[in-house]
């Protein structure tokens, strides 16, 4: 419940601290005295958007600050998943600066508005004369027939019939996308075949390649290679004297007759003796190569063939190595083998789209069936108290119809039908209800237990703005015990000119506004009435200022009903 309320600089309000109790407050004062500022500063608290023009003084920042006691009320999870400390007793804190900066805060740690916002949905209900348009929501209708719906100690049937739903939707979005594709690829699979087709004819090699690149620079120069060998070879060893062996076998001879005395030239025998070895053995290997070497003009032919098909294969699919291209055919592959098994894939989804329809279907029904059995205590428990506000042939009734397809509150259409007057034909609520029956029907609503009590997240306080508009003599007595009855259970705040709501409250604001001395502009002000100041404020709104006894004495029996 909301324990405190402080403003500062916030429209006609220079600061002001408010108290609230427990129970049925009443907040009362002349028109334009202050009263929708107090709302209008409350709203910044709950996450509303903020605006400098509500700075009285535009040097100074705008606080707005509130109390409340969540004791019990099951926010715990809410900070949890916010990163923010939670404690029984919540602080907000709002503020707004001179160059429109605004910062929130919980608990001393600064927020982000939506947090802000999430937190003002369950703590306050705001309700004008003008919301009764919500009447007309659908969303509305919805949440209140469901919050009437009994669970009976299992899963909630609108929380089942949304499970179910939502497992029903997500598989008809992949079937769907699923079928999108089948489509796109069956287009594609002609094409794709062919390049796989291609890149698997070609029967491709790792490194082939290379080997290839080179075979054929040494087919291409075959009798170039071929009679460098045989010159090299030739100049190492043959018949002239300019060969190499020759000569170095003679020197070997000359160096074999001293080395036995001299023994550097022993040693320089021995080197020449293994370079002797290295190019006997050098010899014999280009005289082996020059006649490996020949020129196949067949050979050179397939090997060109080859290599000019891996490179039109990479010029096509854009890449420089035989690796790529295996890479690019198995990626086909793979491919062509997911379009073949895509058949398979969408029938087995197709069974599982089904048989989750046919639970949300059943989840759908189980549901309609606990709205229609809600539909019926709802207009029962409203009726009497339309009686109660004055309206003794009033009808109302919950109307539920069929959808044409499931969605997710349903396949349920929900009409809320109404008639004030003895024969009248039920219609709907919107297009019959004048703005005061609205009001009051709006007000029987908020008034049911089961419409607020047994909501997911129980909104512990509920400020009736004016909604008494229009409504007097007995009507209005009748509205105060209302709201004196919802006050057993939530903190009730009405903001209301009628003397007979007021006399029934159990703490009484009073707003009002003066020009301070020295200062040259109004400012608002708001105080708690003792109990005689009280009687006398009723007796004013009964007749006049200052009271006349007549008023007087009926303010004291109103008081004391």
């Amino acid at each position: 419940m909301l324990l405190s309320l402080h403003i500062e600089n916030y429209a006609l309000i220079r600061e002001s601290d408010i108290s609230f109790g427990s129970g049925f407050v009443v907040i009362t004062g002349e028109t334009g005295a202050g009263k929708s500022i107090l709302l209008g500063a409350l709203g910044l608290l709950l996450g509303q958007r903020a605006d400098t023009a509500v700075l009285a003084d535009k040097e100074r920042k705008c606080i707005v600050e509130a109390q409340f006691d969540i004791a019990n009320l099951g926010f715990q999870p809410l900070f949890d998943e916010a990163d923010v400390d939670y404690d029984d007793h919540l602080l907000l804190r709002r503020e707004i600066a001179p160059s429109g900066k605004s910062r929130a805060f919980v608990n001393d740690t600064p927020v982000q508005l939506p947090f802000l916002r999430s937190l003002g949905t369950r703590l306050v209900d705001i309700h004008s004369q003008h919301q009764t348009l919500t009447l007309a929501d659908s969303a509305f209708r919805f949440t209140l027939l469901d919050s009437m719906v009994s669970d009976g100690g299992e899963c909630h049937p609108f929380a089942a019939y949304q499970a179910a739903y939502a497992k029903y939707y997500s598989l008809k979005r992949n079937l769907e996308a699923l079928t999108s594709a089948e489509a796109q690829n069956r287009k594609e699979q002609d094409y794709l075949q062919f390049q796989f087709n291609e890149l698997s004819e070609a029967r491709l090699i790792p490194d082939e390649q290379q080997a290839l690149e080179q075979e054929s620079q040494l087919l291409a120069h075959a009798e170039a290679i071929r009679e460098g060998l045989g010159e090299a070879a030739s100049l190492l060893d043959n018949d002239s004297e300019q060969a190499i062996l020759p000569c170095l076998r003679q020197a070997k001879n000359a160096l074999s007759h001293i080395a036995s005395f001299h023994p550097e030239a022993d040693a320089l025998l021995s080197r020449l003796d293994s370079a002797l070895i290295e190019l006997d053995d050098i010899n014999s290997s280009l005289s082996s190569l020059a006649d490996s070497v020949s020129y196949n003009p067949e050979r050179q032919q397939q090997v060109d063939d080859r290599l000019a098909l891996l490179y039109r294969l990479q010029k096509k699919h854009g890449v420089d190595s035989v690796d790529a291209l295996i890479a690019i055919r198995d990626d086909l592959d793979a491919r062509l083998q997911s379009i073949s098994s895509l058949d398979a894939r969408i029938h087995a989804l197709m069974e599982q789209v089904d048989r989750a329809f046919a639970k949300a279907q059943s989840a759908a029904d189980i549901l309609t069936a606990a709205r229609q059995a809600a539909g019926s205590r709802l207009a029962e428990g409203i009726i009497p108290v339309l009686h109660d506000l004055g309206m003794p042939e009033a009808r109302f009734s919950v109307l539920l119809t069929p959808t044409q397809s499931y969605g997710p509150t349903g396949h349920d259409a929900v009409s809320f039908l109404f008639n004030a007057n003895r024969g009248g034909e039920l219609r709907d609520l919107a297009k019959v209800a004048s703005g005061g029956e609205l009001s009051r029907l709006m007000l029987a609503i908020k008034s049911l237990p089961t419409a607020n009590c047994q909501l997911p997240t129980f909104i512990p306080t509920l400020i009736f703005d004016e909604i008494d508009t229009g409504v007097s003599g007995d009507i209005s007595i009748a509205v105060g015990n209302i709201m004196c009855r919802m006050a057993e259970h939530m903190q009730v705040v009405a903001i209301t000119h009628l003397p007979q709501i007021a006399a029934r409250a159990s703490q009484h604001l009073k707003v009002y506004k003066r020009v301070e001395d020295g200062a040259d502009r109004t400012v608002s002000h708001i105080r708690q009435l003792t109990s005689d100041e009280r009687l006398t404020e009723v007796a004013v709104m009964l007749s006049s200022d200052p009271p006349t006894p007549a008023a007087l004495q009926t303010a004291r029996e109103l008081m004391e009903k």
